[in-house]
């Protein structure tokens, strides 16, 4: 079952993550896509990608740009549940991931190709981005490389109107759900604002602090206190 690997790794009585639907999805006209920053033991941001029911993810430790001449490194994980592209929020220490999720981008896209599942096969996945933050022609590529094997992969921005030198994730580091910063998240999720403060740029964390809404947060739910031997 596409989703066996996912629920095998997670603790759905511990972890507010979705378990996922077990009934087969219709295929749907607009494909959707999300990004998620996700700082768990080390910040990364989740590319996901719906194909056949479930989102096509990686994990792209340094987050997508908008430089054509930039290649970001795209490690192929476990496909993770639809329902996973609203998930925002705390993955309790100790857990599979366990850390501050946050759903930084989020849209629809066109691939080039419209059988998604051949280009994966194939190794070669292009398609355009019509999101909030992330827009234009992209492209996924396998590697092979040495970090990963078949999981390697290359994130890259093609050439046109939406390419660009300016850092997305430092001029546009807030939730696009919530308009929440991972620090904020974690303040009212009851997750480590330390450790999720150390993934917001430092211009954005004096901005929250000078704001006089900051003082007025109030957190949601207590602070997680389950633990497990689970790796991160």
């Amino acid at each position: 079952m596409p989703l066996d690997e996912y629920r095998r790794k997670r603790r759905f009585d511990v972890t507010a993550e979705p378990r996922g639907a077990t009934a087969p999805r219709r295929r749907v006209r607009k494909l959707r896509f999300v990004v998620q920053k996700h700082r768990a033991a080390r910040l990364h941001y989740d590319f996901r990608l719906e194909w056949d029911g479930v989102l096509l993810s990686w994990a792209v430790p340094k987050g997508p740009s908008l430089d054509p001449s930039v290649k970001r490194l795209a490690m192929a994980v476990e496909d993770h549940p639809i329902e996973y592209a609203g998930f925002e929020g705390v993955i309790p220490a100790g857990e599979y991931g366990g850390g501050t999720v946050m759903v930084w981008d989020r849209g629809t896209y066109v691939p080039d190709a419209p059988d998604v599942g051949k280009s994966l096969a194939r190794g070669e996945i292009k398609f355009r981005l019509e999101g909030e933050k992330l827009r234009g022609s992209w492209v996924l590529v396998r590697t092979r490389g040495r970090y990963g094997g078949e999981r390697s992969w290359l994130l890259i921005k093609h050439r046109d109107d939406a390419a660009s030198d300016v850092d997305v994730a430092e001029t546009a580091p807030r939730s696009v759900l919530s308009d929440r910063l991972l620090a904020e998240i974690a303040f009212e999720e009851g997750g480590d604002v330390r450790q999720a403060a150390t993934a917001d740029p430092p211009s954005a964390i004096r901005a929250a602090l000078a704001d006089p809404r900051t003082a007025r947060r109030k957190p949601r739910r207590a602070p997680a206190v389950w633990h497990s031997n689970r790796r991160q």
